[in-house]
């Protein structure tokens, strides 16, 4: 037995010794979640989730007391609800600030009746945050928004609103862009989201491009 006992140990030092140059496991990314209202939620969630850097983007309703809402409830108003879009993403590859200069670009930050063919309030833009350092953001990507549109900040009729609650929509409004093109594209194009986008956003519609900063007229 004792004659085993030596290579036994000097195996076992070199299984440690081998273990311990291993790499350490890459930690995790941290991900954080946005939930932001802009018209449709089937437009906004197919033009953020294609984002890289997104890793979920997922339709439901926010901004009202009603719990479990519907479709229904929430198109028919009164419920203060807005059709929204909770997104995960990976901070590692694309940053909250860049992440809303995208939703920014994607959206007609001049309407705040609705957006495009689809009125009231339950298709109103709201950038809903969670804590200071979020709401620290929107804020700064409003006054780039009106700087980039030459506008005053106050011709933005994005409002700024703490999270309460997300309440995901039914599922077949899940992927609906993905899973209807016909009926999606069809839609898209009648309500006229993307010619309205080119008009306020010019080149830099439906982009992540940097903001511009306009130079002063001399």
């Amino acid at each position: 037995m004792k004659r085993w006992v030596r290579p036994m140990a000097w195996l076992l030092g070199l299984v440690l010794l081998l273990a311990s140059w291993a790499p350490a496991p890459a930690l995790a990314a941290p991900t954080q979640e946005a939930v932001l209202a802009g018209g449709c939620f089937w437009c906004l969630e197919h033009d953020l989730e294609v984002l890289a850097g997104v890793l979920d983007a997922q339709s439901g309703y926010s901004g009202g007391s009603l719990e479990n809402p519907t479709y229904g409830q929430v198109s028919a108003g009164g419920t203060g609800h807005q059709e929204v879009v909770l997104v995960k993403f990976d901070t590692a590859r694309i940053s909250y600030g860049d992440l809303l200069r995208a939703y920014w670009r994607n959206i007609d930050p001049l309407d705040g009746g609705g957006q495009f063919c689809d009125r009231g309030s339950s298709y109103s833009p709201v950038i809903f945050v969670k804590g200071d350092q979020q709401r620290s953001q929107a804020q700064a990507s409003l006054r780039a928004a009106a700087a980039e549109l030459r506008r005053p900040a106050e011709a933005l009729k994005v409002q700024i609103k703490p999270l309460k609650r997300f309440w995901p929509a039914e599922n077949y409004h899940q992927d609906y862009a993905e899973r209807n093109k016909v009926k999606y594209n069809y839609y898209r194009w009648a309500c006229g989201r993307d010619r309205r986008l080119d008009s306020v956003w010019g080149s830099r519609a439906r982009s992540g491009r940097a903001w511009i900063v306009p130079t002063a007229k001399t």
